[in-house]
């Protein structure tokens, strides 16, 4: 679908009968030789169809009981087993076989007849799959089959990887084989050469698991793929080595890495070895889909040895992230390659703002970064996959200032006619004049950026809505609604609620500023104790008379009570301060001890000066705590202010 993304093709186990034999294994391991009626590649010649043999059952071998590497100590940190989702057909595989990658290849799910034996398909269903073998290929891995909710028509791994009869249809007439033109590009078989500084290989036209959405489906039933023999492929890296002006090398296909070990080290380390080329990139869905075949530390090893290479992989779905895949990605950042993500935007699998997040906040856990988010190309057997491009700028609109940045892919559609890839982002400038722009934010926040340091027009334009916010007139714009805003409230609310419940110095300097609005008492012998400070201060001009008892120096529920509610900053799109009043009853106990004569008023009424309190607080001068001195110092000196 892209230059960077894998294409799909059947596996071809001959080939890993090649790496085998290179690699000194001249044995298969128990479970994994190939049927009598295969053809060369591991598939069924075209003319059978075999249903599904029973599956092997044989000892457990013994896990490793200590790592030898690092990235060995981190693998074994997570689960051992799998997802915990096995097709009822292969529960009885022991995990040693469900967890080699040869034994996926080699059971892979490639014919309609397989299928009707796994999932639920009506007769005319399985006829018109029968139908599409002449056209494009299945292979799912039994790991992945089992991802699949079997009961579930429309499940997202399901429509990936299961054919439909819809692959048949091209309702919008506007579908192609080759719609980014590749081979137009194609200065030599094999090589495409679309910007200046980067080039793509295509190494092989084999895959793990046929995608259904596949921009590549045109080569999926030839068995040659493309002109790739020693010859071209000798070709592919002189073209490379003689354009110095390719930076960055895209070793894609089909997937490079199910090519036998052999001619995979030979790509890797010819490419390595030129010293214009400073990034290689690795396109590749085998963590997603075989996930078993990066447990290998031979191959990790081997791309890890290049220094150059970055991994390109392909989640599509939150499903798709599993203990085996988080394994596989973590295995590969710990040999230190980073690891980046591609995802298709697809009818049915994500084309929701929900999903997606979700996808995204999986993709980091496991240290994945989500880097591409394509709109699906207009492949043939893909029509039914496409959205509109307004899905995807609602996802992205969605994910922005909801999911760290991160986390946020680049939303592109790749150009017919080998246009290359276009951004297609939401728009968050509004407005421009030479002077500022108008801007907005993911909550819908609308603001005026002076992007440089001049001096503003002498006289703005006078004039209201954007066109107000641009010329500087008008105040930002705020939806009452927002979160962030009420959250600010609640702060500034808290703030001054503790300064008012702080200890004396902060309770003297607000204390000329709170009036209490009621009468006052006569008190001749109040022997009780005052709590609270009668409210720090003088009420109304009034002398508030000296208890005999003791004052705490700390307000208990006299200015806590007062809450100063919404004295902050109140206004909902401005944030502007606003004194806020708070009748509150002042719970301060009058003496009742032994002849408390006094009189009170029982319900005070609280008025707050926010503003004055701020100034106050900021204007007086800074004394020790030494000489902050009783309850009764602080009620005379208040006194003597009023």
């Amino acid at each position: 679908m892209n230059e960077q993304n894998v294409g799909s093709a059947v596996v071809s186990d001959s080939a890993v009968a090649v790496s085998d034999a290179i690699a000194g294994r001249t044995e298969d391991p128990p479970g994994t030789e190939f049927s009598p009626d295969a053809g060369s590649d591991g598939e069924p010649p075209s003319s059978q169809a075999p249903r599904l043999s029973p599956p092997a059952s044989e000892p457990k071998i013994p896990r490793k009981t200590r790592p030898e590497t690092l990235r060995e100590t981190a693998l074994e940190s997570l689960p051992a087993t799998t997802h915990g989702r096995r097709h009822p057909h292969w529960k009885d595989v022991p995990d040693h076989l469900w967890e080699d990658w040869r034994w996926q290849r080699q059971h892979a799910v490639r014919s309609a007849t397989q299928l009707a034996e796994l999932i639920s398909l009506p007769p005319e269903e399985i006829k018109a799959l029968e139908a599409l073998e002449s056209k494009y290929r299945t292979a799912i891995p039994p790991y992945y089959f089992s991802l699949i909710d079997v009961d579930n028509p429309d499940d997202p791994i399901r429509i990936q990887s299961v054919p439909t009869s819809k692959e048949d249809s091209n309702i919008s007439g506007v579908e192609f084989d080759d719609p980014l033109e590749e081979d137009k590009d194609s200065p030599v078989p094999g090589v495409t050469h679309r910007y200046p500084d980067r080039a793509l290989l295509i190494t092989t036209p084999v895959c793990s698991m046929y995608c259904r959405f596949c921009t590549r489906k045109r080569v999926t039933m030839d068995r040659d793929g493309w002109d790739a023999p020693s010859h071209n492929e000798m070709r592919m890296i002189e073209y490379v080595r003689n354009t110095e002006a390719i930076r960055d090398v895209i070793v894609s296909g089909g997937d490079p890495l199910t090519l036998p070990v052999a001619k995979l080290r030979w790509f890797v380390t010819e490419l390595a070895a030129i010293d214009h080329v400073d990034v290689i990139r690795i396109g590749t869905r085998v963590p997603v889909t075989l996930p078993q075949r990066l447990f290998d530390n031979e191959l990790v090893d081997l791309l890890a040895s290049a220094g150059k290479i970055w991994i390109q992989t392909h989640f599509n779905h939150p499903v798709e992230i599993t203990p085996e895949t988080a394994r596989a990605c973590r295995n590969l950042v710990n040999a230190g390659m980073p690891v980046n993500n591609h995802s298709v935007l697809m009818k049915g699998v994500n084309d929701s703002v929900p999903v997606m997040r979700e996808l995204i906040r999986g993709l980091l856990r496991i240290k994945v970064r989500p880097y591409y988010l394509f709109h699906c190309d207009p492949v043939t057997g893909a029509g039914h996959f496409r959205t509109s491009i307004w899905k995807g700028m609602e996802i992205i609109e969605g994910l922005r200032g909801h999911v760290s940045g991160l986390g946020i892919p680049t939303y592109v559609v790749d150009g017919l006619y080998g246009a290359g890839k276009i951004p297609v982002m939401p728009n968050y400038m509004l407005s421009a004049s030479d002077d500022a722009v108008v801007l907005r934010n993911y909550e819908g926040m609308i603001f005026r950026y002076a992007p440089e340091d001049k001096q503003a027009p002498a006289k703005p334009i006078v004039s209201d809505g954007v066109s107000g916010v641009l010329s500087g007139e008008a105040k930002p714009l705020m939806p009452e609604t927002s979160p962030r805003m009420a959250r600010r409230r609640k702060f500034a609310a808290e703030k001054v609620a503790e300064t008012v419940a702080a200890p004396t110095p902060l309770v003297e300097a607000i204390g000329p500023l709170i009036s209490v609005n009621g009468s006052n008492g006569n008190g001749k012998n109040g022997n009780g104790h005052s709590n609270g400070k009668a409210n720090g201060a003088a009420a109304n001009g009034q002398t508030v008379p000296k208890s005999n008892g003791k004052t705490n120096g700390k307000s208990n529920g006299h200015a806590a009570a007062m809450a100063i509610g919404n004295a902050a900053e109140q206004n909902g799109q401005n944030g502007s301060p606003a004194d806020g009043q708070v009748n509150q009853i002042a719970n301060g106990h009058s003496g009742n001890g032994h002849a408390a004569n006094g009189k009170r008023s029982a319900k005070p009424q609280v008025h707050l000066d926010v503003p004055a309190l701020k100034e106050n607080l900021l204007r007086r001068p800074a004394r020790s705590p030494a000489g902050t001195g009783n309850g009764r110092k602080t009620l005379s000196r208040s006194t003597k202010k009023e």
